[in-house]
């Protein structure tokens, strides 16, 4: 058993030496080692990382990787791939890694070949896209599918959006592909008010068919589509990725038409399983197998690669040092390509409903930071709005920067959008100061408010181009560095106990909405009565 973070004598180390070197500037650091921007460097899955612009030394990160060695890392690491069952709290493995393994490998958990059942699922997935996409699969009235909704909810939503987003470039342009996931009747409504019934088709992916949100908006989809060409059209006009075979078929959905997946994969995890339909859908097969090579490279990476060399320790290193040892907050993540402007908040879900834990793996309370929260924006747009506090606010933000050399849209001026990206990098590791303005002839009054102290930490990530390959090999790089974080803090990087309490909630306040005022007593405190008093006056729901 490992000891306590805190009194780790390692952590006591990183402690000792951070107050050594928290002071130090980046300008200070390249001055006295110039080589540091080509050697603090590492590469990896077609993934180049430079993170010399951290306030880090040689030592930080020796000091770091042997953190990582005594809090059993590299353990940790092996169990999680020999489908040992890390997710504590839950019982059981998170084998995501699994999801990307070649048909020729295996592995066996409780007695199951894994990777075989992996590879029949994709292999009716690859069956069915093929259908679609080539017009054999049609609709009630003879119609192919043209449109296609995707009905979920948190990793059901965020992967499979995020990833068509990213990949348009080699998705079908003569498809339209919609993302319904908020209860909000209005997702609904605005995904298909321009869609022909006839011609779309819906993917409903909730592992037990019951999640209340999903659900809600299948019903709502089902009725649009029973609507306009009649009860029997739900077989033609609707898929399910889940589990639950049973509510499957009572919802009017053939289960030979049910894709599954398994208690082994996260729903943060899940774009690359049977999640991923609707990805498929819109690449096919055969991109959809480089989107899982992309991500099995990193996984191999990651699994045997040393830690001073590993591109998601050093990068999930990284975020524990600035965010116990510096205190930092938040992280950005800013992707400098159109096309991922929706990583950022697929990474949300990723790193905050993973990490936000306050109890170890024992269940003991944490008397140190976990977690960080997580945002960005794409570049240029962050640029001229928030990048202001980043460069002269009074909080420390360390930054990830994205780029790639060459644009998979292949248009337009893409030097100008990268330089934006090495420019914010360089300017804010090392700013500019007064005797810098003043030499430029900047009027003194003005030269205060014109100061950028610099010393913000980035990390530069580059790849050659947005493919399906390379952006397997980004989800699984923050994937991993999650988990190191997690294996660090000795936090279940996998449950999400806090999600479930909102849920369990609103179950109960729904039926309570639509009461006369007045009737039923309240098992409420007096702000959410008072509320639910509000809400229904507001509504007419009652008299008075």
């Amino acid at each position: 058993m490992t000891p306590d973070l805190r009194t780790a004598p390692e952590w006591r180390s990183l402690e000792r030496h951070h107050a050594d070197i928290a002071s130090a500037h980046l300008r200070d650091l390249f001055a006295a080692d110039p080589g540091r921007g080509e050697r603090l460097t590492a590469e990896a899955a077609g993934l180049y990382l430079d993170y010399s612009k951290n306030r880090v030394t040689d030592e930080t990160i020796a000091l770091l990787a042997g953190l990582a060695e005594a809090r059993r890392l590299r353990e940790q690491i092996d169990a999680m791939f020999r489908g040992e069952r890390v997710n504590v709290s839950e019982d059981r493995p998170a084998l995501h890694v699994a999801l990307r393994m070649p048909a020729d490998a295996s592995l066996v958990v409780d007695g199951v070949d894994v990777v075989r059942e992996v590879h029949a699922v994709l292999g009716r997935m690859a069956v069915f896209a093929d259908d679609v996409r080539a017009g054999r699969w049609r609709g009630n009235d003879g119609a192919p599918m043209r449109n296609v909704v995707n009905i979920g909810i948190g990793g059901s939503d965020l992967g499979p959006v995020m990833a068509y987003e990213a990949l348009r470039p080699f998705s079908r342009r003569d498809m339209t592909f919609r993302f319904v996931s908020n209860v909000d009747p209005a997702d609904l409504a605005e995904a298909t008010r321009d869609l022909d019934p006839a011609e779309t088709l819906v993917i409903v992916s909730s592992k037990t068919f019951t999640t209340l949100e999903t659900m809600t908006n299948a019903r709502a989809a089902r009725a649009w589509i029973v609507g306009a060409l009649g009860e029997e059209a739900v077989g033609r006009h609707f898929v399910a990725v889940s589990t639950n075979g049973d509510e499957v078929a009572q919802f009017g959905i053939d289960p030979a038409n049910m894709f599954g997946f398994w208690d082994w994969v996260g729903g943060r995890y899940s774009m690359d399983s049977a999640i991923g339909l609707s990805t498929m859908l819109a690449i096919g097969p055969e991109r959809f197998r480089e989107l899982l090579e992309g991500f099995h490279e990193m996984d191999e990476h990651f699994r045997a690669a040393p830690f001073t060399s590993n591109l998601p320790v050093l990068v999930g290193l990284l975020a524990v040092w600035y965010t116990d040892f510096f205190g930092a907050q938040t992280y950005g993540v800013m992707p400098y390509a159109q096309h991922l402007k929706r990583f950022p908040a697929y990474l949300q879900q990723l790193t905050m409903e993973s990490n936000g834990k306050h109890v170890t793996l024992l269940g003991k309370e944490v008397d140190y930071q976990t977690g960080t929260v997580v945002w960005g924006e794409p570049g240029t747009n962050g640029q001229h709005s928030f990048y202001q506090l980043i460069h002269q606010g009074t909080r420390l933000i360390p930054v990830d920067l994205i780029g790639f050399a060459r644009s998979a849209a292949g248009a337009g001026d893409h030097d100008l959008l990268i330089a934006n990206m090495l420019a914010q990098a360089e300017a804010l590791a090392f700013g500019k100061t007064a005797e810098d303005l003043r030499a430029e002839g900047a009027p003194e009054a003005t030269i205060p408010f014109r100061v950028c102290e610099g010393n913000r930490p980035t990390n530069t990530i580059l790849l050659d181009v947005l493919t399906p390959r390379a952006l397997g090999a980004l989800v699984a790089l923050y994937e991993h560095s999650v988990f190191t974080q997690g294996a660090v803090w000795g936090i279940d990087s996998f449950d999400q106990w806090g999600v479930e309490l909102g849920k369990v909630l609103a179950a109960r306040i729904v039926p309570e909405l639509s009461r006369a005022r007045g009737t039923g007593a309240s098992a409420h405190d007096s702000s959410t009565s008072a509320l639910i008093e509000r809400y229904r006056r507001l509504r007419g729901a009652g008299p008075g």
